[in-house]
């Protein structure tokens, strides 16, 4: 007994029919292994079983236990009560014991933001890094391929810096981003969020100068050739990027351009979103470039602008 076939048919279905990524797909599991485990403590040993108590019961605990943030707590039982959902489109229910049960309500947190010069500073870090340095005793050969290597990986990384700032794209859709993907002529790219869903996105002129100098004189040699095919992006061993190396690129030229705090290649997502707004674009705009499902998500950063309005009263307002 138990539901791991349940669980498996249901991950199945997130997969192939919705189209969730395995990443997701993974995280699924892991809350519905958690909901199982819960269950079985209450000696609930078949889905059939399951009953408002039971839901209700886990809900509790995920909001007790000091160890789970809210967010984490909200996304365990919002996979159960998805699951349970699930069931009863399946037959397998008669009645949803989830449905009655109230998700709790979350703080959400403003996301971090760079300035517009923070972000011009960034962009521009991989450019302005120094070649590789020399000795009295080297050998030239070994020097010069050196820094042609460093050369192709400062205009890989200007490439991906300005693209990501630039559309506001998530790390994982630039990775997967196909070369063909990128109207260089029209200025657009053609980009695959979640749930296998395109939108259409504009690039402005300082990535697509930046792509343009990556396409012309770095990535071919990443290809070992000229390639026409693939990813657009190409590591070092001209394989397609991986999601750790753009987060590393990120925090290194972060590092070199001195910038404080946190931040990561989804900060350039939050900071494309939040300069557009500052600039009087309309929301159902920035939520359709985001590839938002829900406006909801997008508002989120006109708090993020009230915040900065906020300071600049204090700041300046005499009775401030």
């Amino acid at each position: 007994m138990g539901f791991e076939r349940e669980i498996k048919t249901f991950l199945e279905y997130l997969a192939i029919e919705r189209g969730y990524s395995p990443n997701t797909v993974e995280a699924y599991g892991r809350d519905l292994e958690f909901f199982e485990g819960h269950c079985r403590a209450r000696s609930i040993e078949s889905v059939r079983l399951i009953d408002v108590d039971c839901v209700s019961s886990f809900a509790a605990f995920l909001s007790t236990k000091q160890r789970y943030k809210s967010s984490s707590a909200a996304r365990s039982l919002a996979a159960a009560r998805t699951f349970l959902k699930f069931l009863v489109n399946e037959g397998v229910l008669k009645v949803d014991p989830g449905s009655g049960v109230e998700m709790p309500r979350q703080w959400r947190r403003l996301p971090n933001v760079l300035s517009q010069d923070e972000a011009s500073t960034l962009t521009a870090a991989p450019a302005s890094q120094a070649a590789p340095a020399g000795s009295c005793e080297f050998d030239a050969v070994k020097w010069a391929s050196s820094r042609k290597q460093s050369r192709k990986l400062q205009l890989r990384d200007s490439a991906i810096l300005e693209l990501l700032y630039a559309t506001g794209m998530r790390v994982s859709e630039l990775c997967n981003l196909p070369l063909e993907a990128l109207n260089l002529e029209l200025g657009v790219a053609r980009v695959t969020g979640k749930g296998e869903k395109t939108r259409i996105v504009p690039v402005g002129r300082a990535a697509l100068d930046a792509v343009r100098r990556y396409l012309v004189h770095a990535r071919p040699k990443l290809a070992d050739g000229p390639a026409t095919g693939g990813t657009l992006f190409l590591s070092r061993c001209g394989k397609p990027m991986a999601r750790e190396d753009v987060w590393a690129l990120v925090k290194k030229h972060g590092r070199a351009a001195g910038i404080q705090g946190k931040y990561s290649p989804h900060t350039l997502r939050h900071s494309f979103a939040t300069h557009l707004l500052e600039g009087g674009a309309d929301l159902r705009a920035v939520q359709e470039m985001l590839g938002h499902a829900d406006i909801a998500t997008t508002e989120l950063y006109t708090h993020v602008d009230a915040k900065r309005l906020l300071n600049i009263h204090k700041q300046f307002h005499p009775r401030g």
